[in-house]
């Protein structure tokens, strides 16, 4: 990494004294202050009842402090703890230049900011990330209006009165917000966001208590409600999922700036956590939900180099196997190691496969890599929609886990069976969605294989970029294949994009993914650049000891026509190494004008020379329109067709459909012909396709659930399609990508 360090003693963890400056504690709070013994002892009592585990009170019980003990304690300690991060500070400085190359990579990531985008369909998301979803967000988690973020650490810091409010995995959401600002600073270098970070960052490290343990709900709860509150005690709580999130975010930041203060307290964090888990039993076990924390202790791991965090992960992925009488939502019905089919909640699973994907990476353990084969093939040949959504159903139950009726268990927001795939109540979590990528991108990481980017890919230009409108500030939480007025059914989830959702998992995960999104679009290996994702781009990096300056041409995804030119690069030979989508037929390759080959669609066709400055690649990616269909056992799109080209799946959409017809009237005639324009002034500007269906002129269906079969009479109408990634933003529609043939 080509960061500076620089060294900046962490904030104090301790309160000013009160009645100086406006960061003294509330009187409510000073007086709590007062009572710090008799809630030291309940507080004890009630955590180590609580646990029944073969750790000493003394060690679990650190992690039980209430706000007052916080900071009781933290007043008599503070002279050590100051010393003690000075010493782990001294220690963390070799590590900000190590590689970030796994030893079990097949290839490596580049550093956040060698590359960067620069025209076309993601620089525009970075930018509207930047200027509309950051500031957007801002607002919203530093203020009270929908629910609180920021103010919950600071309540719990002691510099506001009040409660706590909101879902208790508010602090991860708002880890999350912040991983991606900070992301952003790799391409701005914001003198502004920097300083908001850092005052954040400040009142994260006084919210947390001396033994490393934060999590704003549980503290205050923990004091001011309710006794039988305690850390680690309620696998609802959502502490670890939160603490995971605290350790990207933290990872994130600090190899952006080069600031320890974030990773400071991520390192305490990970420091509670590895004491909490030193003995493994079933009770904790089940606070590997929605494990987040998997990723974030490989990613502070990597960021500090310190060995007990890879023993730590591990050590996570090990206690799934004590669970007892565990669940298909969860996922730990069976062993990881011999699950071969994604099951229950998409978002849990897929942060658990991305999460193994992580620890293979640093192990090279085969009983990981076995069943993440067998679990990816599953999801992308029988359980992911063509768009890359994951995760069918709202609810359901999961009768194919138990052989007897007793054994059935719920799943909600889950995986279904496989070619289970409805439309119209299609849940596709945003999060679902992006944890797709994440996992995909880990297993290309292991492999170097173009399969697993091509489903990157396919998250990137659908899925992901569906869950924020053009606006930047609304956002959807579910993502349906198709949408009728009126609805079959009342769903939970809004069919608009909103400014916020209760659960507010998916806005700042949508910033975060797409603020590093052009950390995918490059890898390296010890003599090769591989170019992943085709956009405007530049890429600076070393490679071999020499530095190598590449900038990327192209209006891809709506030609596919790529220009690829050395700008700078050193004497030694290199390859460059160019991913051919698996949809792509026939691409053909140049370098200064004169032809190559053909390339092979799924696979990285391989330049090898001793290039010089003012080369360039041509690499042309042909993009007919292709009307696809879905294997027969899907029987939600039987005799159905969809539309897609290149990478982008398309949909009708009602504002381009005549006056007074529906969705459900359309047909697609078996001759229908698409035609690709680019239009500037729709939705920011995309590729749409123009043709012409058939539309049905008949008798309504209302107050009926079946009739006999009518003599049908058809229209010809002239529609477009539009990308899925931009329907719904010309106010509420109807819209399908899957339509009928007639």
């Amino acid at each position: 990494m080509n960061l500076v360090l620089k060294m900046q003693c962490p904030p104090s963890p301790r309160p000013s004294p009160p009645g100086r400056g406006r960061n003294a504690p509330s009187t409510r709070f000073t007086r709590k202050l007062r009572n710090v013994r008799a809630v030291f002892s309940r507080s004890n009592q009630d955590a180590a009842t609580a646990l029944k585990t073969s750790h000493s009170s003394a060690t679990f019980n650190r992690c039980s402090l209430s706000l007052g003990e916080r900071v009781g304690v933290r007043v008599s300690v503070n002279t050590n703890l100051i010393f003690t991060l000075l010493v782990s500070l001294l220690c963390l400085a070799p590590n900000i230049l190590a590689s970030e190359k796994s030893p079990f990579a097949k290839v490596e990531p580049l550093a956040l900011g060698e590359a960067r985008w620069t025209d076309g369909f993601f620089f525009d998301r970075f930018e509207l990330c930047r200027t509309q979803m950051i500031p957007g967000m801002t607002r919203l988690m530093t203020g009270t209006n929908y629910t609180q973020f920021l103010r919950n650490f600071e309540i719990v810091a002691g510099l506001k009165d009040g409660r706590v409010r909101g879902a208790n995995f508010n602090d991860g959401d708002f880890y999350k917000f912040l991983e991606g600002a900070s992301a952003t600073l790799a391409a701005t270098n914001d003198a502004g966001l920097q300083k908001t970070l850092d005052d954040i960052i400040g009142v994260i490290a006084q919210a947390q208590m001396t033994n490393g343990y934060i999590d704003t709900w549980v503290q205050w709860h923990q004091t001011e409600t309710n006794s039988k509150v305690a850390p680690f005690r309620d696998r609802n709580n959502w502490e670890v999922y939160n603490l995971g999130q605290l350790l990207t975010a933290a990872s994130v930041h600090y190899r952006v700036t080069g600031k320890t203060n974030f990773l400071s307290v991520a390192r305490r964090a990970a420091d509670c956590l590895d004491d909490v888990f030193k003995i493994p039993t079933p009770e904790l076990a089940l606070h590997d939900m929605c494990p987040s924390h998997y990723m974030g202790i490989m990613d502070l791991y990597r960021a500090t180099g310190e060995p007990r965090y890879l023993a730590l992960g591990k050590k996570f992925l090990a206690l799934r196997d004590l669970v007892k009488d565990g669940t298909a939502d969860n996922q730990d019905r069976i062993q990881f190691e011999k699950q071969t089919e994604a099951e229950g909640h998409a978002v849990r699973a897929n942060y658990l496969y991305a999460g193994a994907a992580d620890l293979f990476l640093e192990t090279g353990d085969p009983n990981l890599w076995q069943p993440l084969l067998q679990l990816w093939t599953n999801v992308v040949t029988e359980k992911m929609y063509l768009t890359g959504g994951c995760g069918a159903l709202y609810d359901g139950a999961a009768p194919d886990g138990a052989s007897y009726q007793s054994g059935i268990t719920k799943v909600h927001q889950a995986y279904g069976r496989n070619f289970q795939l409805p439309n119209t109540t299609a849940h596709n979590e945003t999060c679902a969605n992006i944890g797709n990528a994440l996992w995909n991108w880990r297993m290309f990481l292991a492999t170097g294989e173009a399969k697993f980017m091509d489903v990157v890919e396919l998250e990137f230009y659908n899925a992901v970029p569906a869950g924020v409108a053009l606006d930047g500030t609304n956002f959807f939480y579910t993502n349906p294949l198709r949408v009728t007025e009126p609805l079959p059914l009342a769903l939970r989830w809004a069919r608009t994009r909103v400014p916020f959702v209760s659960s507010f998992c998916c806005p700042p995960n949508l910033v975060r993914t797409i603020a590093e999104s052009a950390g995918y679009a490059y890898a390296k290996s010890d003599d090769a650049i591989l170019i992943n994702l085709y956009a405007g781009s530049m890429l600076q990096t070393e490679l071999a000891g020499e530095k190598i300056k590449l900038s990327q041409a192209t209006d891809y995804p709506w030609s596919g026509r790529v220009r690829v030119k050395i700008e700078a690069c050193g004497k030694k030979k290199f390859s460059l190494k160019l991913r051919i989508p698996g949809w792509v037929k026939n691409a053909t390759v140049r370098v200064n004008n004169q032809p190559i080959e053909s390339a092979l669609a799924e696979s990285y066709f391989e330049i090898r020379r001793e290039w010089q400055a003012g080369d360039w690649v041509d690499l042309d990616l042909p993009m007919p329109v292709r009307i696809m269909e879905a294997n027969p056992l899907v029987e939600e799109t039987l005799n159905q067709v969809a539309v897609q080209r290149g990478p982008v799946v398309y949909c009708l959409e009602s504002p381009d459909l005549p006056m007074g017809v529906k969705i459900s009237d359309v047909r697609i005639p078996n001759d229908m012909e698409l035609r690709a324009r680019f239009d500037g002034r729709l939705l920011g500007g995309v590729v749409v396709l123009d043709g012409k269906v058939l539309t049905r002129v008949g008798e309504s269906w209302s107050g009926k659930l079946y009739r006999e079969i009518q003599p049908e009479k058809f229209q010809t109408n002239g529609v477009k399609f539009i990308p899925y990634s931009v329907w719904q933003n010309r106010g509420p529609s109807e819209l399908s990508v899957w339509l009928p043939k007639n």
